[in-house]
């Protein structure tokens, strides 16, 4: 059976996974790019290794609604995403929203699909989806914290970054004990980034 993975998914110190308030001319609210310049920085080292990992064996990807858009996209019939009309998935990526519409088939392969559905019965489509290959689970941190309490997730990557934002939205809350499921590993990174690697014993 495929896996359900997270990667490349960034946090700051105090656990938050975005800032607020989430807007079109911010989607991260006031973390603005600090949990992501890991990721365009190492070219070579560390960084780049996780990096890197985040689309191999990927066949569909499971996003929340404000990783799709900001507060209200449902209003606008001509929203498409942040990314253009060629998104950087390139498969099924299917978004959970209370706001359900027709799919949208963007060029380069990717096709959106709106699902109000819990994250076991999107997570059994998605995997049909990506026909053997393993589903992402794509963010933001309240649909990775779901997926997770669900028990659904097989390896999760998170990067810690060494910023402090105060206020957002929180991976961690509600997730206590999470060691006794996973196997954890820790790489520090000289940018100061420490990757975090859940492996769910077997």
């Amino acid at each position: 059976m495929s896996l359900t993975r997270v990667h490349n998914f960034s946090i700051s110190l105090d656990g938050f996974g975005t800032g607020e308030p989430q807007t079109l001319e911010t989607p991260f609210g006031h973390a603005g790019e600090r949990l992501h310049e890991w990721m365009f920085v190492d070219s070579t080292g560390v960084d780049d290794l996780f990096a890197r990992q985040y689309s191999t064996g990927i066949g569909a990807e499971i996003m929340g609604a404000n990783k799709f858009g900001p507060p209200g996209w449902h209003e606008d019939p001509e929203w498409k995403g942040w990314w253009g009309d060629n998104p950087p998935y390139h498969h099924p990526a299917f978004v959970l929203t209370h706001h359900t519409r027709e799919p949208i088939e963007m060029e380069g392969g990717t096709t959106f699909l709106f699902r109000d559905a819990t994250p076991a019965e999107v997570l059994e489509e998605a995997r049909a989806a990506a026909d053997g290959q393993d589903v992402l689970i794509g963010g933001g941190a309240t649909v990775v914290r779901d997926f997770v309490r669900a028990g659904l997730i097989d390896l999760m990557h998170v990067a810690v970054v060494p910023i402090v934002l105060g206020r957002g939205v929180r991976l961690w809350d509600g997730l206590e004990e999470l060691e006794s499921t996973f196997d954890v590993e820790s790489v520090a990174s000289p940018s100061g980034v420490t990757h975090l690697t859940f492996s769910r014993k077997r």
